[in-house]
């Protein structure tokens, strides 16, 4: 955590101020945060019907930090009984008579600090307290049940169960029973009045609907019926462009740095789409490079929270070796179709359309990879769209592709005066493009083409550039690379050739294109597979705007 801040801290160790957190659940008080109000009152409508449901987003999507509000949103009303799978070893789910009183020790635990001084409450945990203590004594899922049924039909407010991390038990039955525990006891409450618990919600990555994914070959007849009674949760918990600049205006009220937060707050959404760790983590990375103190022990802020300062905190990003990006690229080497797929959205442009039977679909859409916009599948933000690519391309590079070796070789050629020479990047390009793969056929060009030109350009700017794809254009039959190098952005459209009337389209639209970035020159790419094609470079003006395009 980041203390080493002009009255940060007391010499007390009091009146701390906030800081940006990525470690574990925020908390208001202490960390720079979104106004969680509108998604807890949502939530609370849930529970106040008496939902059974799941929240299941990607890691570190703020899922804890929401269970961690919503409990104290609830406690007046409800008793909440809220635990953490993660502090249960896996030993615990070999069997129901380990799980059974694993599970009530933890859930006694948590109960001691919820009770109220209910004399009936009390008689209950000294009861469960002394059958945990009978180190012999057999006790399963009638058991426990016996005693959480007891427990909401004693309490005079109504019983929560919150259960955080299920993913760290929802890959055997042990868990799966333990849900068919659950179920019945909500139909008995339905049907016959029985006493249950108000409302359960199980958080974690996985959808329950989908565990038969994580149980292990020989054990894929086991179903997910279990959970049949939950409830849809479709709240976004995506951080939007107006509660992040509020969560910077809160910042800039502490630090003024005078930065612009409306402005920040769009490349934090545009680049993240919202994704609260992403958010988090650049506006940390920001925050420590606007703590940098110069040779006369002055804080200077103004320069880390501007359009360049937040390039250069993305590039990082980038660069950094996290949890979250090892468990995403980990996914990718566990299941060889999910890899496909992902390599066919990016490289190849190929559409894809939602389909939530599409199990492969469904596991991009659950870790983070993707999204579903309208019905087609895109990538789930710029930063994981530039993650994967700088994966799937790093492949390519240790098999020591041809064209990255011109590249290494050519390296040296492309920056003049500390800027990028992107007209000579292309020129050389086509060049051994042309040399290399000029013999190729149509398929070859359609498929291949963008990832050889990104292949060829990454190490020309790695350490000092970044690039991504813009998604906009991505299903139009073309694909924009967005590159950023010292400040400096270019825009290079790549394509495959369908004729001069296709092509002066794609010109009129770069040129448009190139005002939403305030551009005077871009930059086409086009793949020609006509045996009449004039392979080079040329220069067009089109109204105010300069566009230099390359043929292979």
């Amino acid at each position: 955590m980041l203390i080493s801040r002009e009255n940060r801290i007391d010499g007390r160790g009091k009146n701390m101020a906030k800081i940006f957190n990525v470690t574990g659940p925020c908390i208001p008080a202490k960390h720079y945060m979104t106004d969680l109000t509108e998604r807890i009152r949502q939530i609370r409508e849930m529970i106040d019907a008496g939902a059974y449901f799941t929240i299941n987003r990607a890691r570190q999507y703020g899922k804890t930090t929401t269970l961690a509000v919503l409990d104290e949103a609830l406690k007046e009303d409800y008793l909440v009984i809220r635990l953490d799978f993660q502090v249960l070893g896996s030993a615990v789910f070999r069997n129901e008579s380990v799980f059974s009183p694993a599970f009530l020790r933890l859930f006694l635990r948590e109960l001691r600090r919820r009770e109220n001084g209910s004399s009936e409450i009390s008689a209950l945990m000294k009861r469960m307290k002394e059958v945990l203590e009978k180190k012999e004594c057999c006790f399963d899922f009638m058991d426990l049940f016996e005693y959480l049924t007891e427990l909401c039909e004693i309490s005079e407010r109504l019983v929560i169960l919150i259960i955080d991390e299920v993913d760290y038990a929802s890959d055997n039955q042990v868990f799966l029973d333990f849900l068919a525990q659950l179920r019945s006891c909500y139909l008995e409450r339905e049907t016959k009045g029985t006493p249950a618990f108000w409302s359960v919600i199980l958080a974690g990555v996985y959808d329950i609907k989908n565990l038969r994914s994580r149980l292990r070959p020989q054990e894929e007849h086991r179903t997910n019926s279990p959970w049949n009674i939950a409830a849809d949760f479709d709240i976004n918990m995506d951080l939007s462009r107006n509660g992040i600049k509020e969560m910077l205006d809160e910042y800039e009220e502490d630090h003024r740095t005078g930065m612009d937060t409306d402005e920040m707050a769009g490349f934090l959404c545009d680049y993240t789409s919202g994704y609260p760790y992403l958010v988090s983590r650049l506006c940390k990375m920001l925050d420590e490079k606007a703590g940098v103190q110069d040779a006369g022990g002055i804080l200077h802020r103004n320069d880390a929270w501007t359009k360049a300062g937040f390039l250069e905190a993305v590039r990082e990003l980038l660069l950094d070796n996290n949890t979250l990006f090892e468990s995403l690229t980990g996914k990718l080497s566990d299941d060889p179709r999910l890899e496909r797929m992902l390599k066919e959205l990016l490289f190849f442009g190929k559409a894809i359309t939602y389909n939530p039977a599409n199990q492969v679909v469904n596991l991009a859409i659950m870790f983070g990879f993707v999204r579903n916009e309208e019905g087609r599948v895109i990538p789930a933000n710029r930063i994981f769209d530039t993650l994967l690519y700088n994966y799937f391309l790093s492949l390519d590079e240790m098999g020591e592709s041809d064209i990255y070796k011109a590249s290494l070789q050519d390296k040296n050629l492309f920056i003049r005066d500390g800027r990028l020479d992107m007209r000579r990047i292309l020129e050389r390009f086509v060049v051994h493009f042309h040399e290399l793969y000029g013999n190729c056929g149509e398929v070859f060009l359609e498929e291949e083409g963008r990832r050889y030109f990104l292949l060829y350009l990454r190490p020309i700017i790695n350490g000092t550039g970044n690039y991504y794809v813009e998604a906009r254009t991505r299903s139009l039959g073309r694909t924009d690379i967005i590159v950023d190098y010292r400040g400096e952005q270019f825009v290079i459209e790549t394509k495959v050739w369908r004729g001069d009337e296709y092509n002066s389209r794609g010109e009129l639209q770069l040129a448009g294109y190139l005002n939403d970035y305030g551009l005077r020159t871009g930059y086409m790419l086009s793949f020609n597979f006509n045996r009449k094609k004039q392979v080079g470079v040329r220069e067009i003006r089109l109204q105010d705007k300069i566009l230099i395009e390359a043929v292979v």
